[in-house]
């Protein structure tokens, strides 16, 4: 008897072991499902936002390029109402420094222009730089539009309201926030929402972020104009085709590539 318990036990402990190694191999069997709640949307691809944990969920990060060096990125013109505060650099082209709206104390970092052309003493003159940022933001604006959505046409373009998983988001109409918007995830994981026309975010609203999802991860491509409420508080990369408008007393943690203009009033414009 005590021989059989004995081979019992041994043949117990050699399964666990294999149980072990495979949980292993499998990153500790700790997964979990982006994707949507609060909402009857459906995944075109069943797969969305899915993965082993500690990796990176949802598609592969929008490649900025040199773009990516700029908290404010437009071609035409910044337009502001003192006072802002915006840390990072900031960039016009191919318009004149003459579009600049834009006092020295206002930014925490350089503010180029292709010439000198305007009031500010601190413009730095560098055409080459803002040319090839230029470039790499139509390069991104592309590579956005082309990602294969995960979901399609998720709330008929109202996502207020809802807690949302990595995954590549897609409309082919233009996408409303009316209420608080939870974007779940880790810090590796990337959120892309196309949308194909305008996006504006209501008053008062706040796009959180919960479970260690980081600002930089988030990006929203959109190729209407983006339209941010009074008192908002936003996280993600904006990058339109069109203008961005920011209103009174929004917070941005993320960056504004415009195709436009970038019109500011009284705002907090910072990446992290």
């Amino acid at each position: 008897m005590n021989r059989f318990n004995k081979s019992r036990t041994s043949l117990k402990w050699s399964l666990a072991i294999v149980v072990a190694a495979v949980l292993a191999a499998c990153g500790g069997g700790m997964t979990y499902t982006g994707g949507v709640t609060g909402t009857g949307g459906t995944p075109t691809n069943p797969g969305a936002g899915t993965g082993l944990g500690g990796l990176g969920k949802g598609p592969a990060p929008v490649t900025l390029g040199t773009a990516g060096n700029f908290v404010i990125l437009a071609q035409s013109s910044v337009t502001n109402v003192p006072t802002s505060a915006i840390t990072g650099d900031v960039g016009v082209s191919p318009a004149t420094g003459a579009g600049i709206g834009l006092t020295c104390a206002q930014v925490t970092g350089n503010i180029y222009s292709v010439d000198a052309a305007g009031p500010l003493p601190c413009v730095i003159t560098d055409a080459t730089r803002l040319t090839t940022a230029i470039t790499d933001k139509g390069t991104a604006y592309t590579d956005a539009g082309a990602r294969a959505a995960d979901y399609t046409e998720l709330g008929a373009g109202n996502i207020g309201g809802l807690t949302l998983g990595p995954a590549t988001y897609k409309w082919g109409t233009s996408l409303l926030i009316p209420t608080d918007l939870t974007l779940t995830g880790g810090p590796n994981d990337v959120w892309i929402f196309n949308i194909a026309q305008g996006l504006t975010v209501s008053n008062g609203v706040k796009v959180i972020l919960a479970g260690g999802a980081l600002a930089k991860n988030v990006f929203w491509r959109t190729f209407a104009a983006a339209d941010i409420g009074t008192t908002v508080q936003f996280n993600g990369t904006i990058i339109s085709s069109s203008n961005i408008v920011i209103k009174t007393g929004a917070s941005i943690d993320g960056k504004l590539l415009a195709g436009t203009g970038i019109t500011l009033a009284s705002n907090i414009i910072r990446f992290k």
